[in-house]
């Protein structure tokens, strides 16, 4: 599987990466033998980028996750985690449903993007894991909390990272227009970004690709399927955590068909846009068991050719000046001694 260099840092990805939330009981609860099964079986497949976060199944997905990679050497893959949402303990409340997991509800989230919350986080995070170290630390979903986030908690990441506490910083958003501004505003390595670099949103080729890519940044981009929609579109199905709005479904059905037509599965047209552009280091697919994981490993290994991406354009389904599968126009050569004007 392939690698790449995040930024300007020494961490290295894989092309493919493994998503937490889904092992964090996303939805539907996840048997604690199928979780370890899904990361045995994404090592199998050559995956060595492994994302998680403290919001995920109120860190049941950290849990699983260290859990399962604490018998691999630490040197051979990297973790991502969060930070920004701090769990307290309190008196349990049913479940965790209304945040979207299937867990108990004997935590509660605390926005925190202080610099102590920063620190506390990280630490907490280590506790819940087992590691000894976090290789990526995202600012997560600072939306609401845009001047702590680059006031305090940004800068606590950088002191983190200058002190080796980390190797790579950044933020992980659902938009992009923040994200752009961590790239011009700060000295983030990576962005991860979720779910706006689809085939179904192309909001991240306006901007934020094309900053990550001249200032030699990385972006990671989640939510590839637009939280299911792209996997099986149909009736029921969900697009960023919610259902699907039936003219989404509509257009997500006829990608499918012009994928077919080509003999590729959408899943594996959606993986592969999703890794087309050169400022992407990594595409995070979310994982519930060892067939999802092989799954996206081997669509992802599959070829697809670019008349696929011709025919998207040509019916309106992908914009028409996007790049994808198209070649790049050779470097113009330099000038040399003899040659006629």
């Amino acid at each position: 599987m392939r690698r790449n260099t995040l930024g300007r840092t020494t961490v290295e990805t894989t092309e493919l990466g493994f998503g937490g939330a889904g092992i964090g009981n996303l939805y539907t609860p996840v048997d604690p033998g199928d979780a370890a099964a899904a990361v045995d079986t994404a090592w199998e497949c050559g995956v060595r980028a492994f994302d998680t976060a403290p919001h995920y199944g109120l860190g049941l997905s950290e849990r699983r996750l260290g859990s399962a990679l604490r018998g691999r050497p630490r040197d051979a893959y990297i973790l991502s985690t969060k930070v920004g949402r701090v769990l307290e303990p309190c008196a349990t409340d049913g479940t965790d449903l209304a945040q979207g997991f299937d867990v108990p509800a004997d935590h509660r989230r605390i926005w925190d993007f202080s610099a102590d919350g920063v620190k506390r986080s990280i630490e907490e995070s280590l506790t819940r894991l087992g590691l000894d170290r976090i290789d990526v630390v995202y600012l997560h979903d600072p939306d609401d909390h845009a001047e702590q986030a680059f006031r305090e908690g940004y800068p606590a990441l950088e002191r983190l990272r200058s002190e080796g506490v980390v190797r790579a910083i950044g933020a992980g958003m659902n938009q992009t227009v923040m994200l752009t501004r961590f790239l011009r505003d700060t000295d983030a390595d990576v962005v991860l970004c979720a779910g706006r670099h689809t085939l179904l949103d192309h909001s991240a080729r306006a901007e934020l690709l094309p900053e990550a890519a001249a200032r030699g940044r990385s972006v990671v981009v989640g939510g590839v399927f637009n939280s299911g929609l792209l996997a099986a579109p149909g009736p029921g199905a969900t697009y960023d955590y919610l259902p699907a709005p039936e003219r989404l479904i509509t257009r997500a059905r006829r990608i499918e068909r012009t994928a077919a037509r080509h003999g590729v599965p959408l899943r594996a047209a959606a993986l592969h846009y999703a890794r087309s552009h050169p400022a992407v280091a990594c595409a995070l697919v979310g994982v519930r068991s060892a067939t999802t994981m092989r799954d996206a490993a081997d669509r992802l290994a599959a070829p697809v050719p670019a008349a696929l991406w011709d025919e998207l354009r040509a019916e309106g389904l992908l914009p028409g000046d996007d790049p994808v599968g198209r070649t790049p126009a050779p470097a113009a050569r330099p000038a040399a001694e003899g040659d006629v004007p």
